[in-house]
């Protein structure tokens, strides 16, 4: 553990958890974590986040992997976004997520950001957020003391940069449990350019299908909301029937009612209310279709 002086605050590097614990005290509620820092160093350059310990834990290195154990794939937190796009295990069995992690930022960006840097972070627009939602992710986090938790992820976003996360806590890894068929989902992303564009919308979907009879449905949005979210209406529509062009209709109908978008640069709040019902539609055919995204 090391510590110097960066611009008057206290900066921190560590090579073990209990590192982590022991640098914090003292700090609960005014230390900021950073591993790449493509979200936190540019927030701090403009001013938009006060921290007095800035804790670098990108040298613990139990924390970067992607593995597949006991009917799920567990990824580390500090598993970087370009990691995740070409593993093989997340593209055989989580290819929603491969998908929605290769559209993100630009190579630089994606070589740098983790995925729990990406979820921490808790923008309404975070590009990991939604296909984890839809696959029902677990985020596994430790405190001092022993006292790490599991955290559904649909519990995990509050609001605006808030997470359920305590201020003595650190997202250890991400689990999500392997779909009966990977390839019943598909990710959609609609920004303002082709690429390295935040999200104007993005949508995952899983489906569950038994000949044409869905089981299960899982759809997620993100930039439509104060938070990533599941669209709830949608997925009891999509379940326990046979899923035609009559019932894709009516969800794209139904997830206008579930979103509540603001107006900002990107778009305007109705623009992502239509967007989001005709993104919705193809995201379901998409995933009808079985195609790897």
């Amino acid at each position: 553990m090391r510590s110097s002086l960066m611009g008057g605050d206290k900066y921190l590097t560590v090579k073990s958890l209990d590192e982590v614990f022991k640098g914090l005290k003292g700090f609960e509620g005014r230390a900021k974590f950073v591993a790449g820092g493509t979200n936190v160093i540019p927030d701090m350059r403009a001013g938009a986040v006060s921290q007095e310990l800035l804790v670098d834990i990108s040298d613990l290195k139990d924390l970067g992997h992607i593995s597949e154990e006991k009917g799920a794939v567990s990824i580390g937190a500090l598993t970087t976004i370009a990691e995740v796009s070409s593993s093989r295990i997340i593209q055989k069995q989580g290819p929603i997520l491969s998908s929605a992690a290769g559209l993100l930022g630009n190579p630089l960006t994606r070589n740098r950001a983790t995925v729990g840097g990406n979820l921490a972070d808790a923008s309404p627009a975070a590009d990991m957020a939604p296909p984890l939602l839809a696959m029902e992710a677990l985020l596994l986090t430790e405190r001092p003391a022993g006292k790490g938790r599991k955290i559904p992820i649909d519990q995990f976003f509050l609001s605006p940069n808030k997470t359920a996360l305590e201020k003595d806590e650190i997202i250890t890894r991400i689990t999500f449990p392997i779909p009966k068929d990977p390839s019943k989902g598909s990710h959609v992303k609609l920004g303002l350019r082709n690429a390295m564009a935040i999200s104007v919308v993005s949508i995952s979907v899983m489906l569950e299908m038994e000949d044409k009879v869905c089981m299960k449905a899982r759809v997620a949005l993100g930039s439509v909301a104060p938070k990533p979210i599941r669209a709830y209406h949608v997925e009891e529509r999509l379940e326990g029937g046979e899923v035609g062009q009559d019932v894709i209709q009516e969800c794209s109908d139904i997830v206008r009612g579930e979103i509540s978008p603001i107006s900002d640069i990107r778009a305007s709040a109705e623009y992502r209310k239509r967007v989001s019902s005709v993104l919705l539609k193809r995201t379901i055919q998409e995933a009808l279709k079985g195609e790897k995204k």
